[in-house]
């Protein structure tokens, strides 16, 4: 079954906006690095990784099923914030909006009876309950720091500590 167009566009459009959030991440990196928390800055470096990876997924995705991967100008993301829990809530915040999206695409996939595009969703449904996961329980835990610079620092050491992201299975990039 061929992909329909309808599915081929929102895919797209999800692709470029997985693209966005990589540059969200990678600004909060940069933003962490300012800041001295280099180790806030290592694990959005490897978000950024992740979210470059999950554009991948979808690029493949829309290739394998014989539709066209349009590339769209990728607005520019935040660069500033006024304290790193402002970073982590927008980070999470961003994570539910991710979510809300990729829903949508499988409302479209399971109303068209696309079960391929629903069983690769699948994927990024389990992805994104970790990716609010993980958001959710820093920023929480930033609440609970308050003003403990020592505290503050001992998360920065733990959120150093994330590896990188293992690389996409193999038939999932393969030509």
């Amino acid at each position: 079954m061929e992909i329909s167009k309808e599915l081929v566009e929102a895919m797209n459009d999800q692709l470029n906006f997985e693209l966005y959030s990589a540059f969200i991440y990678l600004s909060m990196a940069t933003y962490f690095e300012s800041i001295s928390l280099a180790g806030m800055a290592h694990w959005m470096e490897v978000q950024y990784q992740e979210e470059f990876a999950h554009a991948i997924r979808f690029y493949r995705h829309i290739v394998e099923r014989g539709g066209r991967v349009l590339m769209a100008p990728i607005q520019g993301p935040k660069t500033e914030w006024s304290s790193p829990l402002e970073a982590w809530e927008d980070a999470y915040n961003h994570e539910l909006i991710v979510t809300d999206r990729i829903y949508k695409i499988g409302d479209m996939a399971e109303k068209e009876r696309d079960r391929a595009a629903v069983a690769f969703l699948k994927w990024f449904y389990d992805e994104q309950v970790e990716e609010e996961k993980q958001t959710m329980e820093v920023r929480d835990l930033l609440k609970l720091i308050g003003d403990s610079t020592d505290a503050l620092l001992r998360l920065d050491d733990k959120l150093g500590a994330r590896l990188p992201a293992a690389p996409p299975p193999a038939e999932s990039i393969s030509p």
